[in-house]
This record gives structure tokens, sequence and C-alpha cells, in this order.
């Protein structure tokens, strides 16, 4: 299901890469790519459908596959993806969770310099799916909404209260997976 996942993220980049070409390809080249692009959407169709055949054999991953999308915003795909590829999700505690994920803000200094945090590092597709459940989320799921937009209404950037929203997210993720829980917002923590 590793390969699988990894083949998924590689099938999104190349289908990016030529959307983005096709905005300034001209005529016949167009429909070269236009082709192209079918092909990858076709065999990115047949392996997600083969992530979710897989999924569905074994009884353990298609319980915490169902937990994970009784939270609104959280999908299939980002429920497979971070099955996959982020297996730690039940084992560790929420910090080192958002880390491998690459949401953990790391420090930025040097000498006396003491510049913003930033995030980096971390598995790179778990955070490409937890931006886009996240985006949902922020309209969608009570929680994270309310969080999101009280950081907006401090006057927090667009992303700063974005990856906020992802670190919260995800931790809770954990959490309904290390308590083999369902969603209910009235059980998620407060925040500040």
């Amino acid at each position: 299901m590793d390969e699988l996942a990894k083949r998924r993220e590689q099938l999104m980049q190349m289908r990016t890469a030529e959307l983005n070409r096709l905005k300034t390809a001209r005529y016949d080249a167009r429909e070269y790519i236009q082709d192209h692009v079918k092909y990858l959407e076709q065999q990115l169709a047949e392996v997600e459908q083969q992530i979710n055949k897989l999924m569905q054999q074994s009884e353990e991953l298609s319980a915490a596959l169902k937990l994970l999308m009784s939270v609104p915003g959280v999908g299939p795909v980002t429920a497979n993806i971070l099955l996959i590829r982020l297996p730690e999700i039940r084992k560790l505690g929420p910090k080192a969770v958002a880390a491998l994920a690459g949401l953990a803000p790391m420090v930025n200094q040097s000498g006396s310099k003491d510049k913003r945090r930033r995030i980096h590092g971390g598995r790179q597709d778990v955070r490409n799916v937890l931006y886009m459940a996240t985006l949902s989320a922020t309209r969608f799921n009570p929680v994270i909404k309310r969080f999101y937009q009280r950081l907006i209404a401090r006057g927090k950037p667009f992303k700063v209260a974005l990856v906020a929203a992802m670190h919260k997210l995800v931790c809770i993720l954990n959490a309904m997976l290390r308590h083999n829980q369902p969603w209910k917002p009235s059980l998620s923590p407060s925040t500040p």
C-alpha cells in the first residue's frame, strides 16, 4: 500500500505539471497534453481503487478508516494516506505525530537572530492531504471552523491560521485512533 500511495502522489504531481503546461500550450500540442491528462486521471482512479480494495481487506485498517472518515472534512483519500504514510498516528503522542506530518513549528535561531518559526520536514504527501482536508474542515467541521475563525479574528495570516488548524486536526485524528472513538465534537479539546 505504501508503494501505491507513493505512486498516487507521483501521478498527482504529473497531472498538475501537465495541467500547468496546458495553460500555455498552443494548437496541436494541447491535444497531446489533454490525452496525457486523461490517461493520468485514469491511472489515478485505478491506484485509488486498488488502495481502497487493500484497505477493506484489513479489518483493523477498515475500522480505522471509518473512524477517520467520521470527522467532517476527512474523506477517503485523506484517511487512506494518513493510515498508509503515517502508520505511527496511533502509537505516538500529538507533538510527535505533528512533527512527522511536518506541522510542528521549528525554532529558527542563529546567534542573536531569532526569526519566525516555520514548519518543514515531515512527510509531504501527508501534509498535502491534511491541507485539503483542513480547507474543507474550516467550512464544515464545527471545532476546526471555530478554531480557524478565532485565529483569523486575532489577525493571524491565512496560512498561519490554516497550518495551526492542520496541526489541531491531525492531533484530533491521532487521539481518536488511540482511543478508538468516533468523531464527537463535544469531546474535542477546547482551544484558548
